[in-house]
């Protein structure tokens, strides 16, 4: 029989299943020897304690971003809710300044109406503007100070606007604690005027709007040269209700037409009436006073001339 048959193994595959169990063996054993030495028992505990370590730093670093931003959140509700209180405390500290402001404001122009009340010869009673006449007849101004208060139909109405005093208008009806007054503006109002320096005469009437100027009319036409833009026009005393030398308004056009005897002009009214307030309801009988050594004859003469200011 040849060698190797019969069903045995070959010495060649004997050899190499021992020689790689051998290495096998080998291999195992530097192994064990690696992981039974200090140095390499140390290496996998730092291996494992790095590991855990991390592990922890991680979870740690998670909690507290997630505390932080609770914290944040609370605190920038917090911000917030001071932030609109100290919106709040800001909007009352404007409200006062703006009422202080106000208050000082009006304070002044009490004050101004005051001096202006002191300068006048004549009785008056002080009123303030409270509304218009609901019914728009007159395009009336309402006061509130009425018969109670001494007021009576055609007293003459003037106020102190800008250091400027000026003719308002005349009371047309009264109750006991209001009345209404036409003002220069409305169209059934009419002024005897004449112009401050020229005198020449003529009668200013309303256009029905506080926006429109005044229309002086029955100028005579020889005064056509005379007659300035700016010129200053006051009540002439001409028919009893209006007391002469009080501030009407500014020329602020002439017109002259061919055909016509007399010539007209625009007047702006010295009064803004947008923003009046405060106003003098006046008697037409003038105080009596005593002859100021000090002055003329001819000034004593002519006091209301005398003591009103004109611009």
């Amino acid at each position: 029989m040849f060698p190797g048959k019969g069903g045995g193994k070959s010495p060649g595959v004997q050899i190499n299943s021992t020689v790689y169990i051998f290495c096998s063996l080998v291999l195992v054993s530097v192994l064990l020897l690696m992981l039974s030495s200090s140095n390499t028992i140390i290496n996998v505990k730092n291996t494992g304690m790095s590991i855990f370590l991390g592990a922890r730093n991680g979870v740690f670093e998670i909690s507290s971003f997630f505390s932080r931003t609770v914290l944040s959140i609370s605190e920038l509700s917090d911000l917030r809710r001071e932030h609109s209180e100290l919106l709040r405390q800001l909007e009352r500290y404007d409200e006062l300044e703006r009422s202080n402001a106000e208050i000082i404001q009006e304070n002044l122009r009490l004050r101004e109406q005051l001096g202006f009340s002191k300068t006048l010869r004549y009785k008056r009673i002080p009123a303030q503007v409270s509304g218009r006449d609901p019914d728009n007849l007159f395009s009336a101004l309402l006061i509130n100070k009425g018969s109670t208060a001494g007021v009576k139909n055609n007293m003459v109405v003037i106020a102190l606007q800008d250091g400027t005093q000026a003719i308002v208008g005349k009371v047309i009806q009264t109750a006991m604690y209001e009345s209404l007054v036409m003002p220069i503006f409305d169209a059934n109002s009419q002024v005897a005027s004449r112009f401050f320096v020229k005198r020449f005469e003529g009668i200013i009437e309303g256009q029905g709007a506080s926006e429109n100027p005044l229309l002086m009319r029955f100028i005579p036409k020889r005064a056509r040269n005379e007659i300035n833009i700016g010129d200053v026009v006051v009540t002439s005393g001409m028919g009893g209700i209006f007391p002469p030398g009080i501030n009407i308004g500014r020329v602020s056009a002439v017109n002259v037409i061919e055909y016509e005897t007399t010539m007209e002009t625009e007047i702006i009214p010295m009064i803004d009436f947008s923003r009046l307030e405060y106003v003098f309801v006046i008697e037409t009988e003038e105080i009596e006073v005593l002859p100021n050594p000090e002055k003329t004859e001819e000034e004593n003469l002519i006091p209301s001339l005398q003591e009103f200011s004109y611009d």
